[in-house]
């Protein structure tokens, strides 16, 4: 029977970004577990990151949205004109 794939740890920016300011803060941190010094500041980070995300997320609907609102009236524009064209004739 075949094995199931080992999965790898997410790799997050601010990892690497902890990694690069200090490689043993990223290793006291994610390794060992150690606390943060200031938990409230993480908190208040991730919150915020979790608001730009829903921000994205919104954006990203909006602009699908208009899309398709082009696309349809492109549509029935080409539509309107195929319609003159036959009225026309």
């Amino acid at each position: 029977m075949a094995s199931k794939p080992r999965e790898l740890p997410l790799v997050r920016a601010s990892d690497i970004g902890l990694w690069a300011f200090c490689g043993r803060a990223w290793w006291l941190a994610r390794v060992q577990g150690a606390p943060h010094r200031r938990p409230e500041r993480l908190a208040r980070g991730e919150q915020a990151h979790a608001a730009h995300g829903r921000q994205v997320g919104r954006a990203d609907r909006t602009a699908a949205l208009g899309r398709l609102l082009i696309a349809g009236g492109l549509i029935l524009g080409g539509l309107l004109v195929l319609w003159w064209l036959i009225q026309s004739v």
